[in-house]
């Protein structure tokens, strides 16, 4: 029988099994709350513990509960695509599994949904407890990422519920390297903001390193937005200018006999713009590898394996 819940709930995990069974006990507790027929979706993203084990078993004991499991880490990204393109229901949830995304806000999410709204985003208010480099690191990306898309994306998160309007335009999009949020804003349609307070995590430690959150915002950023290759021709306008007033000075200066002997500036200068044509250069090389691995045509992910109630399919599916 094929399955048509009306709200469909997509986590994304990684090694999350101190977590994974709270997490799907707190969801569906809210959900039974809201009066609507639902799904939880566990795309499992390369996990090495328990975590799908404990999933699988929940997934036989109630069809309700699914899990997808990836062939091998795809990273973020790529669960969420693969939960959006498996969801069936007519409202879509992305929660993250370590419960810091308050299972609790599930309901006013979805009144808001009935209330005509085809987006709903949780945004934050405190970020929590992180590390002083986390959140610098973290307000500079929103920053960035703000004049990338013309808005604001201070306290975004991918707790969002997407109405399956916006589920079907964001799985229509072609590209392979995708940024949930970005593609969210990207495709518009009515937006209503749920504030929140990210909680603590409820067991097990982070996943994110600082490194891997500094590779993440600058992979997004670059996937999402050409302000990088903007800022690039911008500096080369500055550094012509620059160039031309120096010019100016240093023609100025022998005319009147005052030029300065030596090779200090010349040589200070010559260092300072080779290593901004590196940098600039190191900037539109790694375009042309996004653009490589665009063209390649790659999946996003690759399925393993659905588990529900009723069977357990081994598959070889490819995501977009």
């Amino acid at each position: 029988m094929a399955r048509s819940p009306e709200i469909t709930v997509i986590i994304p995990m990684f090694n999350e099994v101190e977590v994974i069974g709270a997490a799907m006990t707190r969801v569906a507790h809210e959900l039974e709350s809201c009066g609507h027929s639902w799904e939880i979706l566990c795309v499992d993203d390369g996990s090495n513990d328990g975590g799908p084990a404990l999933v699988a078993e929940r997934s036989r004991e109630d069809r309700r509960f699914e899990l997808i499991e990836l062939s091998r880490n795809f990273g973020k990204e790529g669960a969420i695509s693969a939960g959006l393109q498996a969801a069936a229901g007519a409202a879509v949830i992305v929660i993250d599994a370590d419960l810091q995304h308050p299972p609790e806000l599930i309901p006013k999410m979805v009144e808001a949904w009935r209330g005509g709204a085809h987006l709903v985003e949780a945004v934050k208010t405190h970020r929590g407890k992180e590390p002083v480099l986390h959140r610098m690191a973290a307000k500079l990306f929103y920053a960035l990422m703000g004049q990338a898309t013309r808005r604001s994306s201070q306290g975004d998160a991918d707790f969002k519920l997407l109405d399956r309007q916006v589920v079907d335009a964001i799985n229509e999009l072609p590209e392979r390297n995708r940024y949930f949020r970005g593609l969210v804003a990207w495709v518009g349609f009515r937006s209503v903001k749920v504030p929140f307070e990210v909680q603590g995590r409820a067991a097990g430690t982070a996943k994110w390193s600082l490194f891997d959150l500094i590779r993440y915002s600058l992979r997004n950023l670059i996937a999402f937005s050409s302000l990088p290759l903007r800022l690039v021709a911008w500096f080369g306008f500055v550094t012509v200018a620059f160039g031309g007033l120096l010019a100016v000075q240093t023609l100025v200066n022998y005319l009147m006999g005052n030029a300065v002997e030596g090779f200090t500036t010349a040589i200070v200068l010559n260092i300072i713009l080779s290593g901004a044509i590196l940098t600039c250069l190191g900037i539109v090389a790694t375009y042309v590898a996004q653009m490589y691995d665009e063209i390649k045509g790659r999946p996003t992910f690759v399925v393993i394996r659905r588990q529900t109630s009723e069977e357990e399919e081994p598959t070889e599916n490819e995501g977009s």
